[in-house]
């Protein structure tokens, strides 16, 4: 294929090319030409051009195939447009002549049809430039379609197309002719023609005038004669043609004067009556139809209506939303009048009724919901009220009349029922999309939406009354705030008007509607409206007997209630089951006896009444049923069951008593028999094991004895079909925009689909998906489909004989019945018995024996050849499913080979298409009948009629089947991948575009290929890249396809072949595909676009954008996108297809679209995602004008600016997005949000201004989220404030989430400031609406949560400032301690829960702020005094801010507190198990009711930890010692409550002593903690664990709690082993952190306790006993530790357990394999380093709560444990720094060695042991491995040693062996060349000299001593050239300093003797004084020092030996003189500048 690639075709590789090649070949060719020729230079086009044109028009006469000519056209006109033009006359002519060519043989045809694409093309590219060459063209084409067949009409039509646009004007001439051309075109028999005609003319009328204008009556006229048996695309196109046209005459100026004199300006009045007319009257002229309507006998046949009810909608949307806004009234006028009375035909059956309103539904909601915006929504809403007012007045006026005249005006009555039928609807669906935002349009009493909505709900229609209800279920859904007060009024009008038949229904219904809108409320309904529901249906049901008149209205109302209260789920429903159920019993008669007596009783009227409150009750149980399964115990079954068998028995009765009362009854006992079906259908078939004779007796009366002879087989099955096979019968049965008119031209002429009216029961029910409101067919049809679902249910249930009996019984009623009846009988057993296999499949049961399955086989047979093509693939599915019930290999291949010996022997094309497909489907559920025979059997068959070029249906199937074949057969398949995909790849190339469904199973087989391939299509091989190229060549043919649902195959075929092969698609072709077809008007292509860009932009999401905007900037003539993608791009475009589209699976797709865009570019491009999500927010807001505040002074200024900032962006220019629905709105507020936190994921500089101007100033492209904060609040304001609830969350969040992180970033020009402070106005002013009072409780709930947020994130420091928000809480807490009772009726109490919950959580979070920052402040405090009181008034200020934030909060604590203890005692009630429900309080909690206990669990879960966290931090400040006397009275563990307060003085407890008060409120708190610690859910929050570690933390923080659990010690070791586990399921170092600190507390009060124990004992016993002592501590005598009883067991194991997981060096097990001894040292974590330091913190302190006999089993693991991590982690740093964990572990180590363990008499030798063989380990390390010793750091080591040698008593280290090790180590590391390690080694020998115990000081000075002189007196001659050597020096004559101190009199002499000498000999004289360096004259001050102390001191010693040496004594004397003078300078300096010197000494010290 690479020979392809050249602008001259290939003639040498083209002629060695077979037949077929030959044409792939070309294509390629043809293909690349197309790209290549825009894109070469125009002298290389000159060069070849004559060789090119020749190759180009020989390829003319070869027959080319529809894509191939499509091609050559194009390429011929780009030729001459870019080269020469002066050979295109003859190229024209060459055309002329082989369509004049008088050769119609087939074969001749594809060459004709070549020249006149070819000449359409010419002309549309070169126009007007052909001059007048085109009137002989025009003429020969309109010549050879005379006889044309249809191919030729279609290809003639379109090439009139193209040169009427590329001619524009000047084609005048030929205008007529075309026109007249058209017109047969348009009522062609063929649906391509008509299409083609339809598109020609839509060309036409753009020049053509007298198509809108003298003839614009016939256009009409025409179009309705073309609706008449059309399809789906006709319809699309004409309807499109109709609308233009009639906008252009309603819009069109007066033209030119010469048409003048005819030319009319026609009125809106005009066209609706055209339009009209159609509607009313169909195609037939007014003339033709009178008669026909004087004999009432002619119907507007239901194609033309869809037609023109399409052509409406084009209409109004060509014309536009302003143009709709400004004529809305006249428009609803005129489209409610199409159902009105003054038009009875058109509403004469019910049938046909219901279909017209559909379509005038179907008008309103595409026009109004699909163009406006929410403004105009609600505009057109008053419109529609004020239209049902006028009606509503007649019908009262025709009601009043009590005259004469009442029979005439009934018919003003029933005929009104339809328009308002319609206008309810419109308005339920317009305030159910405007959602929150219609609460204006209800609040406005002028217009009075409930009233009127309410007052029509006593209507006599019944279906008025019912849409009635149905509008206030969507009101009810659109405004929750409604639902309580709907559900009261109509209750309250229904007890009222109880008399009236009227009110009785239509109350009832409208209550049951609003019953089904409460679970799509989040807010819900108070509990108790159930009760009163209950109540109201009861009294309805007792006293329907009373009054015959309303008999029947109050039993249907009764049981229509009770089923709708079934909705509310099973917390609302178990409290009425038992009144429920005994009504159900009451229904039915008790025996069969009763039944009989029934029988003989009674009149027509009573048995209606029975039968239709069984029905109810039947219906009710199936609710109940369907919305309780959790109440469905085994106890309730037995009770449900007893009336089951009586009804029944009825069931079998109804025959009979129809006859008896004949057809009075015969809907009622159609609705019983419905409802009972459906009942057993959803019940456990072993409950009614014993009538299954008899119900299955009735099911197959049913199926097999219709009443009626409608063909229901549209909706029975296609659910019993593959959804891919429903492709194959055409676009009705596909998803398209128009289904909900589409599905009446489906259901065939005698139904027009579903209703309301026919089945009340669904008005409750949840909608099906994609339907705006429930559509229940009619009885007869819903007997059908309820009979085949309960068949399908009960024969898998069936005895095996019985089947067999069953399948006879079918197979003989359809041999009995004929013609359209027995089609009849067929389908509806067949879908009976496909559903049953269903049902056997799923259950995996078998079918039975060989008998059963034969029958079974006939059945399914006769259903694969019927005429009917959906029973055809039905049954092509119920054979596989058979196939696979039976799972037989020999049944399965016996299947396969009947279907193979059809295929191979009929013609007929039935049998053909449903055999082809049964081999399909086969392989479907087996996958891969496993044998390779079978496979090539198939696929050979399968080839075959594929090509069967006489049926394109045959094709069609054929094609399909092969697709699933392909898919299914798996591996098997892969030799057959390269013969498939030519033979797809031929058809493709030569099927006529007409045949669509072919191109489509094309599309499916070429699809199931590239998914056969997969990752393979990626090889480089020769065969691979051939079938690459096949793939790309077949996409490139189904892209250029005119049908668009071809084309979205093609689509998903390049979104499969980019997912495998990304790099071989060309993805800027594929993404301009993907824009042009963004808009399409069908919706399966839109969804294919939007899936592939959705897996586009996971990949390359820039890649994609760009070449989007790139497509527009070169923008082709032929691509005008309805969306402005130049300026918004891709992402605004496809949010702007967002708001319009109404397809929720669609807008799923947009949103994960643009979802992953914003992922992976918002960083790079955040301004462009910035301004696009400000856009859509800002849109709304002059809609909203800024929610009412009342403001102050300063706000009114900051809201003029809003409102300033709000217009002067709309005026200036075209808003890209005009009024935006609110979802969208909500997902650019989510938007926001996500661009936050990608912004966080990419650096810090996004939330550091400084840094972000720095680098914004470096690189202006640059650009970063904190310099946007301005437009982050405003637009987090402007949602916060909109009318729609949802908005208002998500602004909230959006602020919540900008507080959060911007909260810390500094003010730069302001230092000490925030950057947000500014917009601290902002905030208040968007949180201000949520907390009025009609504010929704989830609003206010979030709200509640930012305000705690901005508190507690410290940007306002003003406490003024601070007030305003924090009034807002102080409101709320106000509205909290109302309690329960006042909590407003309007919604579920689990909602005022929920909001008072959320304050409490929010005031616990300031007050958590508060008290930390008052400690952080304290601990700055104490740091400050220890640094100075320079910094005072800063300080001040700070510590003001704090300790004000916790005198806000102080004012309200004691409430607060009380409220947080009763909110932790509710959440541990909640927290019980199931088990102890029976112990929970009757009437609930103090803020939750017991009723609503399930719904109030989550808001509990949500706030808990900060309430515990608070109330913790409260119960310590207050060191558990305060009782507040007015607690003093009640029940001190539950804080005063409203629920306490009216308790009766007899039930409350005794009076509790304050101890017994703290320690409840101990438990609660801890056993809160516990049992969450014990499991947290794998997502519980970090926060959760955090807080409750942190509330326990300051639990033990004070004595009383930590005596508590001190002296408890299996509570002690329980909350260790909680903490171990949490240690060990959370990686997080803060939790752990958190909880190592509890351990410590822990171990802490553990201490205390067994200190205070020792003490009291030697208290009581007196000192004289100390021997008999009983031991104190763990390990008693024996020493033994039980593991789980044992405190510090628990603690060794969690310490071990951190210590290994950071140092697995550590563990034993480990270190003994050779892998870790060689390691390397591990630098740990900063994290890792604290946790270690904590951990050894714990473990030096376990000793003390010891015996002494305990201490000294656990003494080896504890050092082993500290030696260790000294050992692994002691590693020299640069700056000669103690690593952090030494220092731990060093300090960890002195504790332990100072224990008094080590000297308590009963433990002393043990620990001395354990303590040397401790040191040798520590001198261990020294020798261990050689290489290893320039690791270790000899300081950590050696200051290990020291530790030893000073914490511990002489006997550990004076053992000579030992002791020497130690003073050989001391003598390496003084001789150390490092000066820091010799300088920290004085200091420790300096520490070790002076230990008061001379055994071990002595032999250290006796060694040692001597050699610390001798380097003194080195240093004489090297003086120290640094600071470091200095230092070393200076310490030195420290230590000698020390030992003269310590030095026995006899021995000092002498020292001083050796140690003045040496300082002396560091003085300089003056003259070297002046050119010393710095360490020189250091060492010189220094030694002076140290002389001047000296020699008073030893005064004797220093004069004798000043005497002795002169020289000394004048160096001595010269220096002193130095010193003086200085010190006179530095005096008079100093007493200039005080106070400098101060400076801060930390010094770490482990001795």
């Amino acid at each position: 294929m690479e020979l392809a690639h050249s602008l001259l075709l290939n003639e040498e590789a083209y002629n060695q090319l077979g037949e077929f090649q030959k044409a792939e070949f070309i294509f390629e060719w043809l293909q690349f030409l197309e790209k290549l020729l825009p894109v070469t230079s125009r002298a290389d086009i000159r060069e070849n051009q004559k060789k090119l044109v020749e190759q180009l028009t020989s390829l003319l006469n070869n027959s080319p195939g529809p894509p191939t000519r499509r091609l050559v056209a194009k390429n011929l006109a780009v030729l001459y447009s870019t080269g020469d033009t002066f050979s295109v006359y003859q190229t024209i002519d060459k055309c002329n002549e082989l369509i004049r060519s008088k050769d119609d043989s087939p074969s001749y045809l594809p060459t004709k049809l070549a020249a006149v694409v070819c000449l359409g093309y010419l002309y549309k590219k070169l126009g007007r430039i052909l001059g007048n060459s085109f009137t002989d063209t025009v003429g020969n084409v309109l010549k050879a379609m005379k006889n044309a067949e249809s191919q030729g009409r279609y290809e003639i039509m379109l090439s009139l197309q193209n040169i009427l646009n590329g001619l524009g004007a000047a084609a005048i001439p030929c205008h007529r002719d075309i026109y007249k051309a058209a017109r047969s075109c348009l009522t062609d028999r063929s649906m391509a023609v008509r299409c083609a005609a339809a598109k020609c003319l839509l060309e036409l009328q753009n020049e053509a005038v007298f198509m809108w204008s003298t003839d614009l009556d016939s256009v009409v006229t025409l179009c309705f004669k073309s609706f008449e048996g059309s399809n789906y695309d006709v319809r699309l196109a004409v309807s499109k043609l109709l609308g233009t046209v009639l906008a252009r005459a309603l819009t069109s100026k007066q033209t030119t004067g010469s048409t003048r004199h005819n030319f009319r300006r026609i009125s809106l009045e005009e066209v609706m009556e055209l339009l009209g007319t159609g509607f009313l009257r169909g195609s037939c002229g007014f003339l033709r139809a009178s008669g026909d309507m004087l004999k009432g006998t002619s119907s507007v046949s239901r194609d033309v209506r869809v037609g023109v009810t399409q052509a409406y909608v084009v209409f109004v949307s060509t014309l536009g939303a302003q143009w709709l806004e400004r004529n809305f009234s006249a428009f609803l006028s005129h489209i409610l009048d199409l159902v009105s009375q003054s038009h009875p035909k058109a509403i004469q059956s019910q049938m046909d009724a219901i279909g017209c309103r559909r379509c005038v539904s179907f008008i309103l909601q595409a026009t109004v919901g699909g163009l406006l915006g929410e403004k105009a929504q609600i505009a057109a809403a008053k419109e529609i009220c004020q239209a049902i007012w006028k009606l509503k007045k007649v019908v009262d006026a025709a009601m009043s009349d009590s005259n004469l005249e009442t029979r005439i005006s009934t018919t003003d009555v029933t005929a009104s029922q339809h328009v308002l039928v319609c206008a309810l609807q419109e308005l339920g669906s317009l305030i159910h999309g405007l959602g929150t935002t219609a609460a204006p349009l209800l609040q406005d009493s002028s217009t009075g939406v409930l009233e009127v909505v309410i007052s029509v709900i006593l209507h006599p229609s019944i279906s008025v009354r019912l849409t009635a209800a149905w509008c206030l279920r969507c009101i009810a859904v659109a405004l929750p705030s409604y639902v309580s007060l709907l559900l009261d009024r109509c209750i309250e009008r229904l007890s009222a008007l109880k008399s009236s038949p009227e009110a009785v229904t239509g109350y009832s219904f409208a209550v049951a509607a609003l019953l089904g809108a409460v679970k799509h409320s989040p807010l819900g309904i108070p509990h108790g409206k159930g009760k009163v529901i209950m109540t109201v249906a009861e009294d309805l049901l007792c006293s329907a007997s009373q009054n015959s008149r309303i008999s029947l209205q109050r039993t249907q109302a009764g049981w229509l209630l009770i089923a709708a209260l079934m909705t509310l789920g099973p917390a609302v429903v178990q409290h009425h089951l038992p009144r429920m159920l005994l009504l159900w019993k009451c229904i039915f008669p008790s025996s069969p006896k009763d039944l009989e007596t029934e029988k003989t009783r009674g009149d027509s009227f009573t048995w209606q009444v029975t039968l239709e409150g069984r029905a109810g009750a039947l219906c009710a149980i199936k609710s109940f049923v369907s919305h309780c399964a959790g109440l469905l115990t085994d106890e309730v079954v037995q009770r449900l069951l007893p009336p089951l068998p009586s009804a029944v028995d009825l069931l079998t009765q109804l025959s009979s008593i129809y006859k008896s009362y004949g057809n009075s009854i015969k809907t009622s006992s159609m609705v019983y028999r419905h409802k009972l079906y459906e009942l057993l259908a959803v019940l456990p078939p072993k409950t009614y094991e014993g009538t299954f004779c008899a119900v299955l007796k009735e099911l197959v009366a049913d199926l097999t004895v219709p009443d009626s002879q409608i063909d229901a087989s549209t909706f029975l099955l296609p659910p019993l079909c593959h959804e891919n096979d429903l492709l194959l019968l055409g676009p009705l049965l596909q998803e398209t925009d128009h289904r909900f008119i589409e599905e009446q031209l489906l259901l065939g002429n005698s139904i027009a689909g579903g209703s309301l009216e026919y089945d009340p029961y669904s008005i409750y029910e949840k909608v099906v998906k994609g339907d705006s409101i429930p559509k229940p067919l009619p009885p007869v049809l819903s007997v059908i489909s309820a009979a085949t679902r309960l068949f399908g249910v009960m024969f898998s249930h069936v005895a095996e004989s019985h089947r067999l009996q069953v399948l006879e019984q079918f197979l003989n009623s359809i041999k009995q019945t004929k013609g359209s009846r027995q089609q009849i009988v067929q389908l509806n057993v067949v879908s009976a018995f496909s559903t049953s296999l269903k049902h056997l499949a799923n259950c995996k049961g078998s079918l039975g024996p060989e008998e059963v399955r034969r029958s079974a086989l006939t059945l399914v047979m006769g259903a694969l050849e019927s005429n009917n093509p959906l029973l055809r693939c039905a049954a092509a599915e119920c054979l596989a499913r058979l196939a696979q019930v039976v799972s037989d290999s020999a049944f399965t291949a016996g299947l396969a080979q009947v279907s193979f010996d059809k295929l191979k022997s009929a013609r007929d094309v039935v049998s053909r298409t449903g055999h082809s497909l049964a081999l399909g489907c086969l392989y479907r559920y087996l996958g891969g009948i496993g044998s390779t025979q079978h496979l090539n059997a198939c696929v050979g068959i399968l080839y075959t009629l594929s090509q069967d070029s006489t049926s394109p249906d045959v094709q069609a199937w054929a094609l399909h089947s092969l697709s699933l074949i392909v898919d299914l057969a798996g591996p098997l398949y892969h030799m057959h991948v390269e013969p498939t995909l030519s033979l797809v790849l031929m058809l493709l190339l030569t099927v006529p575009p007409t045949y669509t469904e072919v191109h489509q199973s094309l599309g499916r087989c070429l699809n199931a290929l590239i998914t056969t391939l997969g990752p393979e299509l990626q090889g480089s091989s020769t065969t691979v890249s051939a079938l690459r190229t096949s793939c790309l060549l077949g996409c490139a043919v189904m892209q250029d396809n005119p049908d668009c649902l071809v084309q979205a195959q093609a689509i998903s075929c390049l979104q499969q072949l980019h997912m495998f092969a990304p790099r071989h698609v060309n993805l800027s072709s594929l993404v301009s595909c993907l824009c042009v077809n963004l808009c399409s008007s069908y919706l399966l292509l839109r969804r294919a676009v939007v899936a592939c860009l959705r897996q586009l932009v996971q990949r390359e999401a820039a890649e994609v954008s760009e070449y989007a905007v790139a497509l527009v900037k070169e923008s082709r003539e032929d691509f005008t996108p309805d969306v402005n993608i130049r300026e918004i791009g891709l992402e605004g475009a496809l949010l702007g297809l967002l708001d319009k589209e109404l397809d929720q699976r669609l807008c799923q797709d947009i949103k994960e679209t643009l979802t992953h865009m914003l992922t992976s570019m918002a960083v790079e491009k955040l301004s462009f995602w910035l301004k696009l999500c400000k856009d859509v927010l800002a849109a709304s807001a002059d809609f909203n004008t800024v929610a009412s505040v009342d403001t102050t002074q300063e706000e009114e200024t900051a809201k003029a600016d809003d409102a300033s900032v709000l217009t002067s962006d709309s005026d200036e220019r075209f808003h890209p997005f005009s009024n935006p629905r609110w979802s969208t709105r909500v997902f650019a507020a989510e938007c926001v949000c996500k661009i936050i936190s990608q912004c966080e994921n990419a650096g810090s500089a996004h939330f550091d201004i400084t840094l972000a101007q720095e680098r914004k100033q470096r690189d202006s492209r640059d650009d970063f989220l904190v310099l946007h904060l301005a437009d982050l609040i405003r637009m987090a304001f402007m949602a916060a404030t909109d009318h729609s609830d949802q908005l208002r969350l998500s602004g909230l969040q959006t602020l919540l989430i900008v507080v959060r992180k911007f909260a810390a970033v500094p003010e730069p020009e302001f230092p000490g400031h925030v950057i947000l402070e500014q917009y601290q106005a902002n905030v208040g002013a968007a949180l201000r609406p949520a907390f009025a009072p009609e504010t929704p409780p989830d609003v206010t709930a979030k709200a509640c949560q930012v305000c705690s947020a901005w508190i507690a994130s410290g940007v306002v420091s003003d406490l003024n400032d601070l007030r305003r928000v924090h009034q807002l809480l102080v409101s709320s807490l106000v509205k909290v301690q109302a309690g329960k009772e006042a909590q407003s009726q309007q919604y579920n109490e689990s909602t005022s829960t929920m909001e008072i919950l959320a304050v409490l959580k929010a005031w616990a979070e300031v007050y958590i702020v508060a008290v930390e920052k008052q400690k952080n402040q304290s601990d700055a405090h104490n740091h400050c005094l220890k640094i100075a009181n320079s910094a005072e008034e800063s300080y001040r200020d700070v510590t003001s801010s704090a300790s004000g934030l916790l005198d806000l909060v102080q004012a309200d604590l004691g409430t607060l507190s009380k409220l947080w203890l009763a909110a932790l005692q509710d959440f541990a009630l909640l927290t019980l198990p199931s088990e102890y429900a029976s112990q929970l309080p009757a009437e609930g909690g103090t803020f939750y009711t017991a009723e609503t206990i399930e719904n109030a669990r989550p808001h509990y879960y949500n706030s808990w930890a900060l309430i515990l966290y608070a109330t913790a931090l409260w119960l310590t400040s207050t060191g558990f010692i305060v009782v507040d006397p007015d607690e003093g009275v009640t029940n001190l563990s539950r804080p005063v409550t409203p629920t306490t307060m009216c308790q009766d003085s007899s039930t409350r407890p005794l009076v509790k002593s304050p101890e017994d008060v703290n320690t409840d409120r101990f438990h609660l708190i801890l056993g809160i903690s516990v049992e969450f610690l014990c499991s947290p859910r794998s997502d519980a929050a970090m926060e959760n664990i955090i807080a409750c570690l942190r509330a326990l933390q300051a639990l033990f923080d004070v004595p009383w709690p930590r005596s508590k659990i001190g002296g408890d010690q299996e509570l002690g070791v329980e909350l260790l082993n909680v903490l171990h586990r949490l240690i060990l399921t959370r990686e997080s170092p803060d939790i752990q952190l958190a909880a190592l600190e509890v351990v410590r507390l822990i171990l802490f009060a553990a201490q205390e306790h067994v200190k205070e124990k020792r003490r009291s004992a030697e208290v009581d016993d007196g000192a004289a006993e100390k021997e008999t002592l009983p031991e104190f501590g763990e390990g008693k005598d024996t020493g033994g530790l039980v593991p789980g009883k044992s405190l510090v067991f628990a603690t060794l194991e969690l310490c071990v357990c951190i210590l290994v997981r950071q140092l697995p060096q550590l563990n034993p097990k480990l270190t003994c394999s050779p892998r870790v001894q060689s390691g390397k040292h591990l630098l740990l974590s900063e994290d890792g380093i604290r946790l270690v330091a904590a951990a050894l913190v714990i473990l030096s302190d376990v000793p003390a709560i010891c015996s002494p006999e305990g201490s000294v089993s656990v003494l080896p693991t504890i050092l082993y444990l500290i030696i260790g991590v000294l050992k692994e982690t002691a590693v020299k740093l640069q700056d000669g720094q103690l690593p952090l964990t030494v220092a731990a572990s060093l300090q960890a180590l002195k504790g332990l060695l100072s224990s008094p363990m080590a000297r308590a008499e009963k433990s002393r030798t043990a620990w001395t042991d354990l303590l040397r063989s401790a040191l040798v380990t520590v001198l261990d390390c020294w020798d261990q491995v050689d290489g290893l010793l320039q690791e270790l750091d000899e300081v950590s080591l050696l200051t290990a040693v020291t530790v030893f040698v000073m914490s511990t008593g002489p006997e550990v280290t004076t053992v000579e062996c030992l002791q020497n090790r130690c003073i050989e180590k001391f003598k390496i590391t003084l001789d150390s060349k490092d000066p820091l390690v010799q300088y920290k080694c004085y200091q420790l020998l300096h520490s070790i000299f002076q230990h008061p115990n001379k055994t071990v000081s002595y032999p250290y000075i006796h060694s040692l001593a001597p050699s610390i002189v001798g380097k003194l007196q080195e240093a004489e001659k090297a003086k120290p050239e640094n600071a470091a050597e200095l230092q070393v020096i200076q310490e030195g004559i420290k230590v000698v300093t020390a030992l003269t101190a310590t030095a026995e009199e006899e021995h000092r002499a002498h020292l001083v003797a050796c140690l003045l000498p040496i300082l002396i000999s560091f003085l300089l004289d003056e003259n070297a004084l002046v050119s010393a360096t710095n360490s020189a004259k250091n060492l010189h001050e220094f030694a002076l020092q140290n002389l001047m102390q000296i020699g008073p001191q030893y005064s004797s010693v220093f004069k004798k030996l000043m005497a002795s040496s002169p020289t000394m004594k004048a160096r001595l004397e010269s220096a002193v003189k130095g010193n003086q003078e200085s010190i006179k300078v530095k005096t008079a300096k100093h007493a200039k500048n005080p106070g400098k010197s101060s400076s801060i000494q930390l010094k770490t010290s482990f001795l």
